[in-house]
């Protein structure tokens, strides 16, 4: 997990392959953190309107060309979709050399496949982070592979301490972890927008009442957070006695709210474990 020691800026270039929105996200908490400077980002797309956004938001260089980019980066991320990955790895294998940290978080794709293509003494990271990462509140987990060290693992860490909180994690765990976090900001949209439609029936206008509801959830998170406490016990410091808070948990157990979203993660983790195969 991430702590609160300050950053250390990183020598390393850093060069993205494939320029879209967590892309964009990454490197901009990169260099809002000072981990790198602007002159150490580079990225390639084969859109020119990614490349042009990329380039404009960040002040990294851009290139059309993926060969291009590998020679001007010591640490490549892999930032495309999943249908084009196994074309940039034919593409890039000849480029990439044991010097090259690659770090992919393309949803799915596990180490061994990239270990097929770019060889088995690459140095390699498959991470799962989530959307949450575009406004520096992200969950992710991480994996090292094929000869990647500790040290590859804790700068990886760094990287993405940047965007959020990050946990190391055996492979095997990172369907759950996309079952959990990569998958549980939709969950939690879909309670913001019933919390909002609850206040609505009771009265409140729809504005007040979607704030209101996604302010609650982000404090009680934070309450979790920062107090360090169990959820039940932040739970009970709220639920008085024949009170209003506990009529309203009953109405929740009622409607099976705890085993809906324990299966929720329980299926979205199997369906990970499905599309990896």
């Amino acid at each position: 997990m991430t702590d609160s020691k300050p950053l250390q800026p990183l020598q390393d270039r850093v060069g993205f392959i494939g320029a879209g929105q967590m892309a964009l996200a990454l490197a901009k908490g990169f260099l809002n953190a000072g981990l790198i400077q602007a002159n150490q980002l580079s990225a390639s797309d084969p859109s020119e309107a990614m490349r042009d956004r990329f380039a404009a938001e960040t002040g990294g260089t851009l290139y059309a060309d993926n060969s291009q980019l590998i020679l001007n980066a010591d640490i490549i991320i892999l930032a495309v979709k999943p249908q084009y990955l196994p074309a940039v790895l034919s593409e890039i294998k000849s480029e990439v050399t044991s010097g090259h940290l690659v770090i992919s978080i393309a949803a799915g794709v596990p180490l061994g496949k990239y270990q097929q293509v770019l060889g088995a003494d690459q140095r390699l990271i498959r991470v799962m982070p989530n959307t949450p990462c575009q406004v520096g509140a992200g969950a992710c987990g991480y994996s090292r592979g094929g000869a990647a060290t500790s040290a590859d693992g804790e700068l990886a860490q760094r990287m993405l301490s940047t965007v959020g909180i990050a946990f190391e994690v055996p492979e095997s765990q990172l369907d759950a972890i996309t079952g959990l976090s990569g998958s549980g900001p939709a969950y939690i949209y879909q309670i913001i927008e019933a919390l909002s439609d609850g206040g609505v029936l009771v009265g409140l206008p729809r504005n007040v009442a979607t704030e209101l509801a996604a302010q609650t959830v982000l404090g009680a998170a934070r309450m979790v957070l920062e107090t360090g406490q169990h959820p039940g016990q932040l739970k009970d410091a709220v639920t008085s006695p024949g009170g209003t808070t506990i009529t309203g948990l009953k109405a929740l157990e009622e409607g099976q709210l705890r085993a809906t979203l324990i299966n929720a993660v329980r299926a979205a983790t199997e369906r990970s474990k499905e599309l990896s195969k």
